[in-house]
């Protein structure tokens, strides 16, 4: 039986963040993906143009409803847009007991506010406490701490200032900088080496996080995790499709690209193609 995965987070009308990628990702790692719809967005490659939250009923609802039926062995959070709905994610976590990565998404890559000012907070008191692991960007890393990150040195203090409000562990991602990512938790510190992949990065941050919550879903130990979400992402990026006029989303499905070509090659006005068309 598959493992079941949770993502709690906005939905991506252009299919290339949000529950969109961490379904993707979740699907292509092999396990079952659930997810709760915290908000749609109106949303391109070029950016976010509305943000329409779902009404806190609806989120307690979806939550009781996967809770009800399915054992989440790991979770995640991306989108949470509201204060409200971070304190209904922290208490239902709580009482159900459900491990998970907090993304703290503040705002879309490709731009948008996505995370309320109030909601910043609520995210500090409510859900770091919580969580397993976090992992912001530097910017991220910057709204929980209070310290600018432009280098290891003030990463690594960063994270410690996030560790102190409770979190198990940090990953601060260096995607920004040099593309090394920072590893820590109160009894070590990781760096995550990476490389700089050309193509378009639109959901990457969100398919960093879904894979990083698969991979400890499936056992693997923290660092292990880490350095297996890297690598997923930074193939993700490098299969990353040009589609619309703004940034390209990635291609979780990347990899299996020449497979996919092979058995295309395979039917190509003939076979099972020809079957089809009859």
């Amino acid at each position: 039986m598959p493992q079941v995965v949770l993502s709690v987070g906005g939905s991506d009308s252009g299919g290339g963040a949000g529950i969109q990628a961490d379904l993707k990702t979740f699907s292509i790692l092999g396990l079952h993906g659930t997810c709760v719809i915290t908000a749609i967005t109106a949303q391109n490659t070029l950016g976010v143009q509305g943000v329409f939250p779902a009404g806190i009923e609806a989120v307690k609802a979806q939550l009781n409803s996967i809770t009800d039926d399915f054992r989440v062995a790991f979770a995640k959070t991306g989108m949470l847009h509201s204060a409200e709905t971070v304190t209904a994610v922290a208490e239902h976590f709580r009482k159900a007991k459900i491990p998970f990565v907090l993304d703290p998404v503040i705002e879309a890559e490709a731009g948008g506010r996505l995370l309320r000012p109030e909601a910043v907070l609520a995210v500090k008191e409510h859900l770091i406490p919580l969580s397993r692991v976090v992992t912001p960007n530097i910017f991220e890393a910057e709204a929980l701490s209070g310290i600018r990150v432009c280098d290891s040195v003030s990463a690594n203090r960063a994270a410690q200032v996030i560790l102190d409000r409770g979190a198990k562990a940090v990953i601060v991602k260096g995607g920004h900088l040099d593309c090394t990512d920072l590893l820590l938790t109160p009894q070590e510190a990781h760096s995550i080496p990476g490389f700089r992949m050309a193509g378009g990065n639109h959901g990457v941050g969100c398919t960093y996080s879904a894979a990083l919550t698969s991979f400890l879903a499936l056992g693997c130990s923290l660092p292990e995790a880490a350095r297996s979400a890297k690598e997923f992402a930074a193939n993700a990026v490098a299969h990353s499709m040009k589609v619309g006029r703004g940034v390209g989303p990635v291609n979780q499905a990347g990899y299996l690209q020449e497979e996919v070509q092979r058995l295309r090659s395979l039917c190509s006005g003939r076979g099972c193609c020809k079957s089809a068309r009859e």
